[in-house]
């Protein structure tokens, strides 16, 4: 089963120039427990700018980006039970864990103890570099695939296996699913469009915050959020204050925490997904009301299938704009810009040939 010949076609970063061309390698031979997925769609994260450009110091050249992974299933290892050929599979930002430790054996494979294999730009357990889904196909382990419901585009279900899961899990791990209670979401990107469209599903009374006022209409009308707050308007912003049980924080540019903090109720907490330079803010933020700041990763198994399956049944879908892979350097370059509403989705099926 499977080949050594270099049969899969992507698109690579050689170099911090990040700028990305076609390149063939080889995949693994499929082993027992694997499933061999024909990639039809990949999403665009930031996560292409991060290592593609080697902003961490930590690229593995030639790179293949892409972890917002969807196709068909086109063969399956001998041990396979979950997944059977032409099903509709998601792939995430991890591909392998330890399988034994505490937070694996709970479903939190993004967390686990020897540290997860991440999509692209790691090292597996075989000592291979993993590639990701700017590419044709790709070979996962049974237990990191994600099957998504026939009746929903996959296309659109690419931004969710990041974008989505990233918010989604942290929502329902903070308890922000309770119909009533107020959240706000700091940027308005694909996180945090995506944090919107979740917290009106699970009846959240919404408020957008962001630098940008051009982001209003579409805030308030598309996305339907309750409430747009330029953050730079010191009046918008006292007018909120303490108004706030959750804040899902999805700016990765530099920014003040004291400001928001102020914005929770007493016993509120802020859930930091994005990734800003630093974390600076005064104690009294948190202990003049017993408010918590919290971190999360994209998210585990258990907490990814659920999401795929709310999705499904709310009929939530990201908004994308879909390119083919031939665009890819100048989305990236928009990307960058903020200029995309809210994800770009390439079509590998129809253009990676």
């Amino acid at each position: 089963m499977g080949s050594a010949k270099e049969d899969c076609l992507g698109y690579a970063a050689r170099d911090p120039s990040g700028v990305l061309s076609p390149f063939h390698f080889s995949r693994r031979a499929i082993g027992v427990d694997d499933i061999s997925i024909s990639i039809t769609h990949c999403g665009v994260c930031y996560a292409e700018v991060v290592w593609t450009r080697n902003k961490h110091g930590d690229a593995k050249y030639p790179v293949v980006p892409g972890h917002e992974i969807v196709g068909l299933v086109k063969e399956v290892g001998s041990n396979v039970k979950g997944f059977k050929v032409g099903d509709h599979v998601g792939v995430g930002t991890y591909v392998n864990s330890c399988r034994d430790c505490e937070y694996c054996n709970d479903g939190f494979e993004v967390y686990c103890s020897k540290g997860a294999v991440f999509t692209y730009n790691h090292v597996d357990v075989d000592g291979t570099i993993t590639r990701g889904g700017f590419s044709t196909y790709v070979v996962v382990h049974e237990r990191y695939c994600f099957k998504i419901p026939k009746d929903y585009p996959l296309a659109s279900a690419a931004p969710l296996l990041c974008a989505g899961i990233t918010v989604y899990s942290p929502m329902v791990r903070h308890k922000m699913n309770q119909p009533g209670k107020s959240l706000g979401v700091i940027g308005l990107g694909g996180l945090g469009h995506m944090a919107v469209k979740f917290g009106k599903a699970f009846g959240l009374n919404v408020t957008v915050f962001s630098t940008s006022i051009s982001k209003k209409g579409e805030a308030l009308n598309l996305l339907g959020a309750d409430k747009f707050v330029l953050s730079t308007n010191q009046q918008e912003m006292q007018e909120v204050s303490k108004s706030l049980d959750f804040i899902i924080d999805t700016a990765s540019g530099a920014h003040p925490f004291d400001p928001y903090m102020s914005l929770l109720k007493t016993g509120g907490v802020l859930v930091l997904v994005g990734a800003p330079g630093e974390v600076k803010l005064s104690p009294m933020s948190l202990l003049l009301g017993m408010k918590s700041i919290s971190g999360s990763a994209s998210g585990g198994t258990k907490d990814t299938k659920e999401m795929l399956e709310f999705c499904a049944a709310k009929k939530i879908y990201p908004e994308i704009e879909i390119i083919p892979i031939q665009y890819v350097n100048e989305a990236i370059e928009r990307l960058i810009k903020s200029d995309i509403k809210y994800r770009f989705v390439i079509d590998i099926e129809n253009s990676l040939k």
